[in-house]
């Protein structure tokens, strides 16, 4: 019973050849997307650093993504 799930009637290859490239190719463009918003994450928060105070505060409570961001991220000084 497994074994005929497996080859599918002769067409398994097929099958599990496409699964193992649709899965793959998910799973790189994951980690790229990942990758890409951690690179601009870092990049907000080195502008937000360098900021007024006044400025930086003004922005903290207007933004709910911000504070997302920087509650994720290492206390800014």
């Amino acid at each position: 019973m497994i074994a005929n799930f497996i080859t599918m009637n002769g067409y398994g290859i097929f099958v599990w050849a496409s699964f193992s490239i649709v899965f793959i190719s998910c799973a790189l463009v994951y980690i790229k997307t990942r990758k890409t918003l951690k690179k601009y994450e870092r990049n907000f928060l080195l502008e937000v650093k360098n900021l007024p105070n006044q400025e930086k505060n003004r922005i903290l409570s207007n933004s709910k993504i911000v504070q997302q961001i920087l509650a994720t991220s290492p206390k800014i000084k």
